[in-house]
């Protein structure tokens, strides 16, 4: 087993990540003062920062399409050049709406990137680092948020005109991105399903693993031979696919109903309204970032270890534990003014990282059929970003009306249903080869 040059195919593709965090977390330190500087309303500037979430809608849900008949490595091309024309214009955005459009077409590029590197990464590795290898996807979302945080701190601040600077650095990766892809090669499973080409898919397996070359193509091929479904999208839908769909939606809802990308998009916001000042706004996000990382990288390490749903009850409890405690402090007005709410926050976000963060894009990316996963990856991330847009659209109104207490009461009530979602449905799904799961997965299989 080549595994250094699996991990260097997967931290390629898994940059685009990086980018993707980069991007919907740059926002958070310049949208206050894009507000003041266009006299933007709440509702106004809550649709600015959620058009990015428009477009990774459409960029999730349509993404599974080009990875079909381009492949993967291609889509990622596109995806790299669409974060950087979103990272140009967004830069020199003489006005809001010129802003939303070219955030908007850094959505698409986060959309697409999320159905498209964790489903490549996937793909390419083997059944004991599955785990490992693609949630170095997660990974460099947290280290693009990390790296917005302190690019944004040290910028020191938004106003005079350095929110464009803030947004302009992200050139900087995506060009690094769109150089690197082109050094990895196709998915050898898309190139056996979608186009036969045997021969260059042995090429990129002798890479991989020299002796288990004719033993991976001939099960890849049994399973596309044994199965009658041709991997259409009316087929997708049929019903016999249920299992993985369901799945597949709450584990994207759930994710998203944490209220996890309001406190990602808003916490300079959330912050400032407990008494802090911009700077210490500011680094407290920094320090969001910095616990991300860290309890990410904690995921990261059990995941193959202790598994998918291990991760999922210690989430589940801390989510309850901290957003309770958030509501609680937000609507008694203790410890204004102090670090307790920033200290609640990094307990919330290292809940989320641990669990949700580590194992949404794997989870999704193991559960789906070879010959269906790109719609399977396609409907996993356009529910997590559907919902992710709504939040980021209604939580500066939501919150201005009902309070920090009720916005963060309803969050910890919707995730008792979460850990009631892992405990009777979650499945399992650490050291099982792709294809073994395909048979776990599918009715009447």
């Amino acid at each position: 087993m080549n595994y250094k040059k699996i991990i260097w195919w997967s931290i390629i593709v898994a940059f685009g990540g990086f980018v993707f965090g980069f991007d919907t977390a740059v926002i958070s330190g310049a949208e206050q003062e894009i507000q003041n500087l266009w006299n933007l309303s709440d509702t106004m500037i809550g649709q600015t920062v959620a058009m990015a979430l428009y477009g990774t809608v459409i960029g999730a849900l349509l993404g599974g399409f080009p990875s079909e008949v381009l492949g993967r490595k291609r889509t990622l091309v596109f995806v790299a050049i669409l974060f950087l024309i979103s990272a140009v214009g967004s830069a020199f955005s003489p006005e809001v709406y010129s802003l939303m459009f070219f955030r908007f077409i850094g959505g698409l590029a986060v959309g697409a990137s999320s159905v498209v590197a964790p489903m490549y990464i996937s793909e390419i590795s083997p059944t004991n680092k599955r785990g490992q290898l693609t949630a170095l996807f997660q990974f460099n979302i947290v280290v693009g948020i990390l790296i917005s945080y302190l690019s944004n701190y040290f910028i020191g601040g938004a106003s005079d005109g350095n929110w464009r600077i803030m947004l302009g650095i992200e050139i900087i990766p995506a060009a690094l991105f769109l150089i690197l892809i082109f050094f990895v090669p196709r998915s050898p499973r898309w190139l056996i399903l979608k186009k036969g080409l045997i021969d260059e898919a042995r090429e990129v397996l002798q890479e991989i693993d020299p002796s288990q070359v004719e033993n991976n193509i001939a099960s890849i091929q049994y399973n596309q031979d044994n199965n009658e479904s041709k991997g259409g999208l009316k087929e997708f839908f049929s019903g016999k696919f249920n299992i993985p769909i369901s799945l597949a939606f709450l584990i994207a809802f759930f994710n998203q109903l944490s209220g996890i990308n309001a406190v990602i998009y808003y916490s300079p916001r959330i912050f400032a309204e407990t008494g802090m000042g911009e700077s210490a706004s500011l680094l407290s996000s920094v320090g969001v970032g910095f616990i991300n990382l860290i309890a990410t990288l904690l995921g990261i390490f059990l995941i193959d270890r202790m598994g998918r749903k291990f991760l999922m009850y210690i989430c589940s409890f801390g989510y309850i534990i901290t957003l309770g405690l958030i509501s609680l402090t937000f609507y008694t007005g203790f410890g204004e003014g102090t670090l307790l709410i920033p200290f609640l926050v990094f307990g919330f976000i290292a809940s989320h990282a641990v669990g949700q963060g580590a194992v949404i894009w794997v989870f999704i990316s193991e559960i789906f059929p070879n010959n269906v996963r790109s719609y399977g990856n396609s409907l996993g991330s356009g529910t997590h970003w559907v919902f992710a847009a709504f939040i980021a659209a209604v939580f500066p109104f939501v919150t201005s009306t009902l309070g920090g207490g009720i916005t963060f009461a309803i969050f910890t009530f919707i995730m008792v249903f979460q850990l009631i979602f892992v405990w009777k449905m979650m499945p399992e799904t650490k050291n099982k080869s792709l294809e073994e799961l395909e048979k776990l997965m599918i009715k009447n299989k």
